[in-house]
């Protein structure tokens, strides 16, 4: 299916923001990067307008080669900028951003994968904006216990990794070194290891799954603990990646959405537009209520 006969639904009203704007130039200006901006987000001005931003540290280079995926691929990345926690603390504190996705490309090529980068993230936003909300959306880091158990000591409030897609998908779209267990195995660690941190995932739609893959997939992720589901229309950065097979009409994803939640997810985003991150403002109303036991 062409990307460029996009349904009625999957229109979105540009809108302007001189809170976007500005937090835009202070980001260039420390050279940091944003998923939001590399992935071609379609809500980044409403995110970043209303107190929420993903950022991707760890540069701009992705040692992975996943088809679904628009950031540039290289199998060296480029050496981390020791700065960059603290140029993201200053950012976040100036801006008073009540909620922070910290994500990263994959840096196999590094002999900690990156995951001290991200606990250092993690401590310098805490010294300067205590009380800002921190979401650590992390790559595999193949599957070593070091690396996840130095993001858990970190002790950020939700730890996310998105499975991305049903089963059967996942090896035609996912880098090889990136399997659907491996993702589950993953988020079922973070979740035996500190019940007290939160774990997400997202999954994309309109790759072909069927029905009742989707189904599975929510069924294995609550078996894994995973306490916040994020679903959204895939969409295809290029002719070079993945195809669209099907546009999800919006009232499919509302009923997903009700399924999950009967499933026992403590909060579903689904919806054309939503992306890992999408409304995290609404996740941190429930997080300033609710205390995992």
């Amino acid at each position: 299916m062409d990307n460029q006969r996009l349904p009625s639904w999957m229109t979105i009203k540009p809108s302007s923001s001189s809170k976007y704007s500005e937090i835009k130039s202070e980001i260039l200006s420390r050279g940091l990067h944003t998923v939001c901006a590399e992935a071609h987000c379609p809500n980044i001005t409403e995110c970043w307008s209303g107190g929420t931003a993903t950022f991707m540290v760890l540069g701009d280079l992705c040692t992975r080669g996943c088809r679904f995926c628009s950031v540039q691929k290289s199998a060296k990345g480029r050496i981390p900028n020791p700065k960059e926690p603290e140029n993201l603390s200053e950012v976040v504190r100036k801006w008073g951003l009540k909620y922070v996705v910290i994500t990263s490309v994959c840096r196999d090529d590094l002999e900690d994968q990156g995951s001290e980068h991200f606990a250092r993230c993690v401590e310098e936003i805490r010294k300067r904006s205590p009380d800002t909300t921190i979401e650590l959306l992390i790559p595999d880091f193949r599957n070593e216990d070091s690396c996840i158990e130095r993001i858990i000591k970190s002790k950020p409030d939700v730890i996310g990794h998105n499975l991305e897609t049903v089963e059967s998908i996942t090896p035609k779209i996912r880098d090889k070194r990136a399997t659907y267990y491996q993702s589950l195995e993953i988020l079922s660690k973070i979740k035996k290891a500190e019940k007290g941190i939160y774990t997400k995932s997202a999954i994309m739609l309109g790759l072909g799954e069927r029905e009742a893959e989707i189904e599975r997939a929510m069924d294995d992720l609550r078996h894994a603990g995973v306490d916040f589901l994020a679903m959204g229309q895939y969409l295809r950065p290029s002719n070079l990646h993945a195809e669209v097979k099907e546009f999800i009409a919006p009232e499919k994803f509302s009923d997903l959405k009700e399924r999950a939640i009967r499933k026992g997810f403590m909060y579903v985003a689904s919806g054309p537009f939503v992306r890992s991150s999408y409304r995290a403002d609404e996740v941190n109303n429930l997080i300033k209520r609710t205390v995992i036991c």
